[in-house]
């Protein structure tokens, strides 16, 4: 519910992935993407409609469907007083990886994310880029089949940015990956298909290369102004 009333976050919205491949999921805040995701991670209960995740339905076989997913929330859930690697031999233990193989993962996570020199620094001394690393690491324990990233690399300066996407694209050979973004350079990096989510509608889903033949006509300017009160005689004179 919101102040004026009740508003249907997700509505008329149908879409498949297939393992090998990375969909990007696009839309301006409050879009619906987010409430999307959580409903596939079994977060939020959908009042409409089904989902699936590798083939079981997310409310039925809510707990089949968990253990094929690995999420990584737009907002870090760490803690803070657990470091980089405890975070992950935690999440490990829950994913039920063997004992003999947790260390190896670990350290194996610890290096595809760039989180060596950060491995023994708490969660609350992390830089916010450092922390969704880490967010992203926890993720990818146990190899799911289907990964789902909430804006991965918000915070993240552009070299830290570029390696976590070449962590997606090795992880996304093995497994389906679902994207949310608001970086467009993100999604013609990595995405093989794309979905433009608009109020909680799907408004268009394909190739980058065909949304930009179908809908590329348009052009963006920036322009500088010396002052305020020149604004709307500028805005005016675009228009006409």
């Amino acid at each position: 519910p919101g102040p004026e009333g009740d508003k249907t976050a997700v509505k008329n919205l149908s879409f498949a992935v297939k393992s090998g491949e990375v969909f990007g999921f696009l839309g301006t805040n409050g879009a619906g993407k987010t409430t999307t995701m959580s409903i596939l991670c079994g977060e939020q209960l959908p009042t409409h409609g089904r989902g699936f995740v590798g083939g079981f339905d997310v409310v039925d076989n809510a707990a089949e469907a968990r253990r094929v997913v690995g999420y990584c929330p737009q907002f870090d859930s760490t803690m803070d007083l657990l470091n980089a690697e405890e975070h992950l031999h935690l999440y490990a233990g829950l994913r039920g990886i063997e004992p003999s193989k947790v260390d190896d993962t670990v350290n194996s996570l610890i290096v595809k994310a760039g989180l060596v020199p950060h491995r023994k620094t708490l969660a609350m001394n992390m830089s916010g880029g450092n922390r969704r690393k880490l967010s992203v690491a926890i993720s990818l324990i146990g190899a799911p089949a289907v990964v789902i990233l909430d804006e991965p690399s918000a915070g993240m300066d552009p070299m830290a940015r570029r390696g976590l996407w070449e962590v997606i694209q090795a992880v996304a050979a093995k497994c389906a990956v679902v994207l949310t973004t608001h970086h467009l350079e993100e999604v013609e990096a990595l995405s093989n298909r794309v979905a433009i989510m608009v109020a909680g509608s799907l408004r268009c889903i394909g190739t980058l290369q065909d949304l930009k033949h179908k809908f590329g006509s348009g052009f963006e300017m920036s322009i500088r102004v010396e002052s305020e009160g020149c604004c709307a005689a500028l805005r005016k004179f675009m228009e006409e």
